[in-house]
């Protein structure tokens, strides 16, 4: 049952980066699969769809997920996997529209991410002030209802899970489910 996405959201890096995505070079299909499907939990990760950032199918699924390979225009890794409440969260991010979830809605970063701002969906990189946050292994939840996300921190590093881009159509809850890069480099 494969998921299929609008051109606009074939650009999304959404909370990998938050850069506006280069149009993808010639890869190894292959090689996107693998990257892609790192994101997804080993009970998915045989069912998945994988699609490129242009919207090309590189492997059909018969799940409900879809995984995209690390966006082309990053260095290092953050492919993502998303259930069709996400896909209609990140096409309202890409449009810059109000977004609703109808349900809840799940996505995967299981190999983790490049960054993002904690507060702003739109920041292209780090600033100061900014709580920017490079995340380890983690899932992204987003709730029908604003009012749900209420008692749940906004600081990335209370410890547990907490909201990303807060009082914003674009919330959501990041829960962290291994160390971040620079708290596995410390160890």
């Amino acid at each position: 049952m494969g998921i299929r996405i609008s051109t606009p959201l074939a650009l999304l890096t959404m909370a990998a980066g938050g850069l506006s995505a280069a149009p993808a070079t010639a890869a190894d299909p292959q090689a996107m699969i693998d990257d892609a499907v790192k994101a997804a939990p080993p009970g998915l990760a045989d069912t998945v769809e994988v699609m490129d950032w242009e919207g090309n199918v590189l492997r059909d699924g018969s799940g409900s997920y879809v995984c995209f390979p690390t966006p082309p225009q990053l260095s290092g890794t953050a492919p993502m996997c998303m259930d069709a409440t996400w896909m209609k969260w990140g096409e309202a991010w890409q449009g810059k529209t109000p977004f609703q979830a109808e349900r809840l809605g799940i996505s995967y970063m299981l190999a983790g991410d490049e960054g993002a701002s904690n507060t702003d969906p739109y920041a292209e990189g780090p600033t100061e002030g900014d709580d920017w946050v490079v995340e380890g292994p983690h899932l992204m939840l987003v709730v029908p209802d604003a009012a749900m996300l209420d008692g749940i921190p906004t600081d990335p590093n209370a410890g547990g899970p907490y909201v990303m881009w807060a009082g914003t159509p674009y919330a959501h809850v990041m829960v962290p489910v291994g160390p971040r890069p620079q708290e596995t480099a410390a160890k």
